[in-house]
């Protein structure tokens, strides 16, 4: 049971963390004037979150109930981070303003009113936490609201030298991380897939990510999923996720699924060939136009950080025609592309990535973007390049776990191919 006492362990941190921000907030007049109001609604909002986290984890909701209960935990408890940070910055003031203060000074000053001058900066610092701490509230429920079923197109050009002139021109489009078990709504999804068919691709690439855990999360999107086509074809990988790793590895309270791991990963490939998608396990394949070819190819996921990696970037290679003279590669995660892809395969012209959701997070702009996931990421959204050699990392179709996207929206990325400017 290693994972339950997991469990506990950061459950008692968070009501540490509670315990802190109350014996600093019960200080203040609004507190003092209404200890049981204002004691009543810190409690019951700081414990349902902890409700709504169990919750989760001992019963099985619908997707948007589910949403629902992991937004409100997290969104509280990023709220409560932000006061903290004020707290600290109380107590550290307070700290310097004692070492200066001239022996002979009265601590206690006293204002009109008969408040110290010590804690009404005090108290100016807290509140200010709390109303600052409140505005990502606001924005993150708008962007639960409305942002993640707001997908964007995104318009880029590769220029690749090499390409044959049958597909000078052809455009590809990039979806990636659709986590159906996280989506709720199948209107707003239909609405997506017909914005990437509104396109008009040539070809489709799916990299990775199709479900949370489970295959049968797929059950309800099939449908509008089955809807997509591709004159050259819509080609796919398997992300970190469609492994079932992060269900069947760990301890859990709630399972209603009869299928093993096995059983599972092999149900999620079969989805992809209900769907039409050719799914590319480790392997290379040819697309021809009028006699000319250039060659994709495909690995499972292979991340630098991920404990489970199943590509196999050299079977997938060992196949690729020396002499094609373009090779655009399918990887889930973009860590990949600087471990393995620079430094060994110089060969391969764009690679296609994922993974990442761009944080779900962040400031989005042609000439500057940041998000906290760069962090963990050096290449964590759009495109890469290190001379001839291209990475682009779309950064979405889902979302998980934290069911908001405050900055960085859903994307439908086009790809214009040309052979020059």
């Amino acid at each position: 049971m290693p994972q339950l006492y997991t469990y506990l362990k950061i459950i008692v941190i968070f009501l540490l963390f509670d315990v802190l921000i109350y014996l600093r907030l019960r200080r203040l007049a609004v507190w003092k004037s209404q200890p049981l109001v204002a004691n009543i609604i810190w409690w019951l909002l700081s414990i349902s979150s902890y409700v709504c986290i169990f919750l989760n984890l001992f019963f099985e909701w619908s997707n948007f109930i589910a949403a629902c209960f992991m937004f409100f935990p997290i969104s509280l408890l990023l709220g409560k981070a932000i006061l903290f940070l004020f707290i600290g910055v109380d107590v550290l003031s307070a700290f310097i303003i004692n070492i200066f203060r001239r022996p002979t000074e009265n601590s206690m000053v006293v204002d009109s009113n008969g408040n110290s001058a010590r804690m009404g900066r005090s108290d100016f610092i807290i509140k200010s936490g709390l109303l600052i701490s409140s505005i990502p509230l606001v924005a993150l429920t708008r962007g639960f609201k409305s942002n993640i079923y707001n997908y964007r197109v995104k318009h880029v050009n590769l220029i690749l030298p090499n390409l044959p002139r049958s597909f000078d021109g052809i455009t590809i489009a990039q979806i990636s991380d659709i986590h159906a078990g996280s989506l709720y709504n199948l209107d707003a999804v239909t609405k997506g897939v017909a914005l990437l068919l509104a396109q008009k691709p040539d070809m489709i690439f799916f990299t990775g990510d199709l479900v949370n855990d489970f295959a049968e999360e797929m059950d309800d999107y099939l449908p509008i999923f089955n809807k997509l086509s591709a004159p050259l074809g819509i080609f796919s990988i398997l992300g970190n996720h469609d492994y079932g790793d992060y269900h069947f590895n760990r301890f859990h309270f709630n399972n209603k699924h009869t299928s093993t791991k096995k059983e599972n990963l092999v149900n999620v490939k079969d989805i992809h060939r209900k769907l039409g998608w050719q799914l590319l396990l480790n392997e290379s394949k040819e697309v021809s136009l009028n006699n000319e070819k250039i060659t994709l190819i495909g690995v499972e996921n292979w991340g630098v950080n991920n404990p489970h990696n199943y590509g196999d970037l050299d079977l997938a290679m060992s196949k690729v025609d020396p002499s094609s003279a373009v090779n655009l590669l399918l990887s889930h995660d973009p860590s990949h592309w600087r471990a393995e892809i620079l430094p060994k395969y110089p060969m391969i012209d764009v690679t296609f990535s994922g993974h990442t959701h761009g944080g779900q997070f962040g400031f989005s702009h042609p000439d500057y973007q940041w998000s906290p996931i760069q962090y963990a990421y050096r290449e964590w959204a759009g495109l890469y390049q290190e001379k001839h050699q291209s990475l682009y990392v779309n950064v979405g179709f889902g979302y998980l776990d934290y069911p908001s996207r405050l900055g960085i929206l859903p994307e439908i990325t086009i790809f214009h191919l040309k052979n020059k400017v």
